[in-house]
């Protein structure tokens, strides 16, 4: 059987938007360059998408026009290695996922341990933020919570008012060691983000330790300017919130 139909056989199985490379092939006696060769081929025939280069996807045609693959699969290579959490999407990739914007964005941004310098992806611009925390499967949710009160004001197509009554009902949620966690993890952003995770944490009436420990942790005179009122935060003067 030609190489190129080994492809097929195996791209059929793939579900749809998933993304391959050269490496998810291995083909006893064939060298990398004909497996290389073969998805060119696919992809010149529009059996398969290219999405960078070396990367492949097998897309659906709407009436809209081809399906484009979400944001995870886009740029996975940057979130898991060897099974392993590396990064985690964050700030506009998933702004709208925790219902802080309605606005779809072409900008994916991962947290990272390490620094990397953006790129392009098809018709995404791919941007990394430096996450301080060690990222795991436990904790890069809470992350994302802390990455979104870091941003606040630079959410798009929503004020900080509105952003914060979401972040308010998500930390709601938490279970208490996930507010603990939250907490621990918030130690190492900025004071602004402290403060506001403090206010929105007394809101719902959270361990009086983990509000001591947040209130320990600031500057003692400095404010924090976010643009939110005493409706959405009522207690937000005992934070130097305005």
């Amino acid at each position: 059987m030609k190489v190129i139909d080994i492809l097929e056989n195996k791209i059929d199985k793939m579900p749809l938007n998933y993304i391959f490379t050269y490496s998810d092939f291995v083909i006893e006696d064939k060298c990398t360059s004909s497996i290389i060769k073969s998805l060119n081929k696919l992809e010149k025939a529009g059996k398969i998408s290219k999405l960078a280069k070396g990367k492949f996807y097998k897309s659906r045609t709407t009436k809209y026009g081809d399906t484009k693959p979400p944001a995870y699969e886009i740029v996975k290579d940057f979130i898991e290695k060897d099974g392993k959490l590396i990064g985690y999407l964050t700030g506009h990739a998933i702004y709208s996922d925790l219902g802080l914007t309605t606005q779809i964005s072409n900008k994916i941004q991962i947290g990272t341990n390490k620094y990397r310098r953006s790129l392009k992806r098809d018709k995404y611009i791919v941007s990394f933020v430096i996450q301080p925390n060690h990222i795991t499967k436990d904790n890069y949710e809470l992350l994302q919570i802390l990455d979104s009160m870091r941003f606040i004001k630079q959410i798009p197509a929503s004020m900080p008012g509105e952003v914060c009554e979401r972040l308010k009902w998500l930390v709601a949620q938490l279970s208490s060691q996930k507010q603990t966690t939250i907490v621990n993890l918030s130690l190492k952003y900025t004071d602004s983000v402290r403060a506001l995770l403090g206010a929105i944490l007394e809101n719902t009436n959270a361990e009086t330790i983990l509000l001591q420990k947040l209130k320990k942790s600031l500057n003692e005179i400095s404010e924090y300017k976010l643009g939110i009122s005493e409706k959405t935060l009522p207690n937000l003067k005992n934070w130097r919130i305005r």
